[in-house]
């Protein structure tokens, strides 16, 4: 039954990532490295659940190298730092993004939709509301001997809530909670035991301090965003005391806004994420309680959080891997017409994401529309390899301005 449930939860990992397996059996060198057997350095991935999550479906920040912690708030700052949201300057704005997904392998149904927007209360605070829905499109389902049962159509979504407040001119901070639901192969038979829907709850925790700096006279202003997301429950399948950890995570980013003159802006961002969950176990101590499992496994969700920031095999180097960096440039010109650039990195032991991303933005009274186009520079497969993405943005105080 374990691994059947494994290959469904692989099967949504490829789909969602698209990394190389992180369980390939490695010795450890004489140096203290851990190698395949090939004598190449071992891939160790970070494998969590749901992992639709951390899909970036925001075209602007996808034509930017996937930041977004510290970029001007839109309605989408609800996946990466809901704390923006208490400086914007729109009262009232909604985003609905479509990200197709495994284009490139002639797939047509699978697909992610995002539906994003905020509401301003006043000066000091700011709702937030996010739905997000991941398709994976019709599967075959098949009993252990390959033989087909029935077609399903497995999907997962994620229904958040946000609360952003000033804490001083300069700074805030924000509080989400989101309900998590996961449906693989729900009503499936796997030795006498029924999979299920696997449904959980995970908060959102960001800071954003937002400063003006003096650059030759020119108004410029330095954003810096901190965020804790998606801590939360474990997640199951069945009624399994064997329960995946979320793909909690912690990112930092910045992005310094320029206003070169009354016509022309530029903005530069970066961010830097880690994902807060434990490392998997290499060598023969990772089950020493003998229950046919890695000991991290049994990790509380806390505990597991605490954990992912000293428990890699290979010590404080390897847990440098595990950072995942970002930056994109933007250029505006009179906030009517954008170009945008980036580049995402990935270390190759840790899923070997490596890509180049670029973009336009177009904005014209009451709404916007950004498009990305993703270019890999690795032989490493990516869902969204030579695939366009877009969303669209409504900002409904246009119409209180023209009143």
């Amino acid at each position: 039954m374990k691994s059947i449930l494994l290959q469904l939860f692989a099967v949504a990992l490829l789909i969602a990532v698209s990394v190389t397996d992180a369980q390939a059996q490695c010795f450890k060198g004489e140096d203290g490295k851990y190698y395949n057997l090939d004598g190449t350095p071992c891939i160790n991935v970070v494998v969590t659940a749901v992992p639709f999550l951390r899909i970036v479906a925001d075209a602007r920040s996808g034509a930017m190298g996937d930041v977004g912690i510290g970029l001007s708030a839109d309605p989408n700052a609800m996946h990466f730092n809901p704390s923006k949201l208490a400086f914007a300057e729109k009262k009232l704005s909604i985003s609905a993004t479509y990200t197709p997904w495994l284009r490139s392998l002639g797939l047509n149904d699978v697909y992610l939709a995002y539906l994003t927007g905020y509401y301003k209360l006043d000066d000091l605070q700011t709702l937030g509301f996010g739905l997000r829905y991941f398709s994976l499109g019709s599967i075959q389902f098949t009993d252990v001997n390959g033989e087909p049962l029935n077609t399903g159509r497995p999907n997962e979504f994620e229904l958040s809530v946000a609360y952003a407040r000033k804490l001083a001119d300069k700074l805030s901070a924000s509080v989400s909670g989101k309900l998590i639901y996961s449906n693989l192969a729900a009503g499936q038979q796997v030795e006498g035991e029924t999979i299920e829907p696997g449904v959980a709850g995970a908060a959102d925790i960001s800071f954003t301090y937002r400063t003006p700096i003096d650059l030759n006279q020119k108004e410029s202003d330095l954003t810096i965003g901190l965020a804790f997301t998606n801590i939360g429950s474990k997640i199951t399948y069945t009624r399994s005391i064997d329960r995946d950890f979320l793909p909690a995570n912690l990112g930092l980013g910045a992005a310094w806004d320029i206003q070169l003159d009354d016509y022309n802006t530029l903005t530069f961002a970066a961010d830097i994420n880690k994902l807060m969950v434990p490392t998997p176990c290499q060598g023969p101590d990772c089950d020493t309680d003998g229950d046919g499992r890695s000991d991290y496994k049994d990790y509380s969700s806390i505990k597991g959080i605490f954990s992912s920031f000293g428990d890699a095999p290979e010590g404080g180097a390897e847990e440098l891997r595990e950072l995942m960096y970002s930056a994109g440039v933007e250029y505006w010109y009179d906030q009517q017409f954008a170009v945008r650039a980036g580049y995402f990195n990935e270390n190759s032991q840790k899923g070997n994401r490596k890509y180049f991303t670029v973009g336009l933005g177009l904005r014209y009274n009451i709404f916007g529309l950004n498009f990305s186009y993703l270019i890999p520079t690795t032989n490493q497969r990516n869902p969204l390899d030579n695939t366009l993405r877009f969303s669209l943005l409504f900002d409904f105080s246009a119409f209180d301005a023209e009143n």
